[in-house]
């Protein structure tokens, strides 16, 4: 990485970090995917019970292998063969997981976490359930304040998410947000976390590199 571009994400990571630790969230910055996942394994347990928020960050630290690998039960609604039932009973269970795992869409230097869900298991998990909840955020999610945070979700991360999803939305075409009215709009549940949750054993790790969407 050029040396401009880390000093700038190690930067931005830390006074990310900072304002997270003042709201209540365990915030830790690490350089990269490869401290990042070593730092989520040293949570994970053999027997423990691990739910999957849908996150490209986490499976870019390819944690669900590494899981299994470590013993844990791997609760993954994306898992190929899912019948709808199956996969609805995952998402339940993610509700009430050992260790919750996801990313988040944007993070502001004020410390929040913006989110936004189709079905809303991510940030209902985010919010209450969990024994454990780790979000890991690239440098590419860091943003300054509320206003850019929707609008790096509206430019960036719901485009990108129907794209690899392939739904047939307006976004799909204009590779931007167009709040649209479509029946498989994925733009349905709005999460700020202002404030870790009362209840929430919740850490953020910043990345200083770009992960996930």
């Amino acid at each position: 990485m050029n040396e401009v571009v880390a000093w700038s994400n190690e930067t931005r990571a830390e006074r990310a970090r900072a304002a997270l630790a003042r709201n209540g969230f365990d915030a830790v910055c690490v350089p990269d995917a490869a401290k990042a996942a070593e730092l989520v394994m040293s949570f994970i347990k053999p027997g423990m019970k691990v739910g999957f928020g849908g996150s490209m960050t986490i499976r870019a630290l390819g944690i669900q292998e590494k899981a299994v690998a470590a013993g844990a039960i791997l609760l993954d609604h994306n898992k190929p063969g899912l019948s709808s039932e199956e996969r609805i009973g995952l998402l339940r269970a993610q509700l009430t997981c050992d260790l919750f795992l996801a990313s988040s869409n944007a993070v502001t230097m004020k410390g929040e976490l913006y989110n936004v869900d189709g079905n809303g298991n991510r940030v209902a998990a985010l919010s209450f359930g969990p024994r454990k909840t780790i979000v890991v955020a690239g440098a590419n999610k860091i943003v300054a304040d509320e206003t850019e945070a929707w609008a790096r979700i509206e430019a960036w991360a719901s485009p990108m998410n129907n794209r690899r999803l392939g739904k047939d939305n307006p976004c799909m075409k204009l590779g931007q947000c167009a709040d649209c009215d479509s029946t498989g709009r994925i733009c349905r549940v709005y999460q700020i976390l202002r404030r870790r949750p009362s209840f929430a054993d919740f850490t953020v790790i910043l990345v200083g590199e770009n992960l996930g969407y």
